[in-house]
């Protein structure tokens, strides 16, 4: 079945869950799109079968609380932020909900994980104005970068190039072998005093990178040339809310969720508006991701949601 405005339009929320207590922060999908791992501000991972849409288990990380949550490349493990006690990132096993690992280095919240699509490697971004890179085998940072602002950071789809974008007004891209030489090249952005930077996303076919704020407008660049190709405003945000947006994995549609419940899509390409869907979520939806592998995406606030398309187009 092919993505297609129609189809897009169809969507429907299938099942809700009301696991948490508080605001769900962060969800990651697994990449063979068969489960989904939740961290919320009530201090619980919770895990869904995406397959029988339902919850499997919770656990806890009350002591340092849980943010920014990530699957590593094996199934059963994930790498976390704290947002309580201190800034370090914890490796941790499903299996047996026991530490495989800490990263320590952040002095500051961490703003930005981003696993690497083809090895052991993340880079995380903290207020610290530094982006650490890092290796499962090993506590010991692999690399440091000090910036010039806060930054935002992720891999491409290829995990050759990792994007930085700095202080909300310019992007970086820097080569992993040797991105101690600096970067190989930079866009600078017209900065917008109305909003921070909280986001960025590379589309799966590695050609746009997809820059979100805490502000009422997102921005698609060209990934080669840096050219401010749209910028997506029209969702309600007036309370400075961090909203995750996605891409399709077709690389085709931009989507992100608003304060009010509802969840905004554009056509990558066009810009044009494609649809409005209506998810009933009782506050602000800060997360929203489609599934990489079946036609179903997730969105969350205090509540998890998943969506199916309700005709075959």
């Amino acid at each position: 079945m092919k993505l297609t405005d129609n189809v897009l339009r169809s969507f429907r929320v299938a099942k809700v869950f009301r696991e948490n207590s508080d605001k769900i922060n962060c969800f990651d999908f697994s990449s063979n799109g068969e489960s989904i791992i939740s961290s919320s501000d009530d201090d619980s991972l919770v895990l869904y079968d995406c397959q029988e849409g339902k919850p499997k288990r919770t656990l806890y990380s009350k002591k340092y609380g849980v943010d920014l949550i990530r699957y590593t490349h094996a199934a059963n493990t994930v790498v976390y932020s704290s947002n309580k006690i201190d800034d370090t990132i914890r490796y941790l096993s499903l299996h047996d909900n026991k530490y495989i690992r800490y990263f320590p280095g952040h002095n500051k919240r961490v703003t930005s994980l981003s696993m690497s699509p083809v090895d052991d490697t993340f880079i995380s971004g903290s207020s610290d104005k530094t982006i650490r890179l890092w290796d499962l085998r090993s506590p010991n940072c692999q690399g440091l970068m000090h910036l010039q602002g806060k930054p935002v950071c992720s891999f491409d789809p290829e995990g050759l190039i990792f994007a930085a974008g700095i202080n909300s007004e310019m992007v970086k891209l820097y080569d992993l072998r040797s991105f101690d030489k600096g970067p190989f090249a930079t866009f600078k952005l017209q900065y917008d005093r109305t909003c921070e930077w909280t986001g960025l996303k590379f589309s799966n076919d590695g050609k746009l990178i997809l820059l979100s704020t805490n502000g009422g407008a997102l921005r698609v660049l060209d990934a080669f040339k840096g050219a401010v190709l749209h910028s997506f405003g029209g969702y309600n945000n007036s309370k400075c809310v961090t909203l995750e947006a996605s891409f399709t994995p077709d690389s085709q549609f931009v989507m992100i969720g608003s304060e009010d419940g509802k969840i905004h899509v554009w056509n990558a390409e066009s810009g044009m508006k494609v649809a409005l869907l209506d998810g009933k979520h009782t506050g602000p939806i800060t997360c929203l991701q489609f599934n990489p592998k079946f036609m179903t995406f997730a969105s969350a606030c205090s509540n998890m949601a998943f969506w199916l398309p309700t005709i075959d187009d």
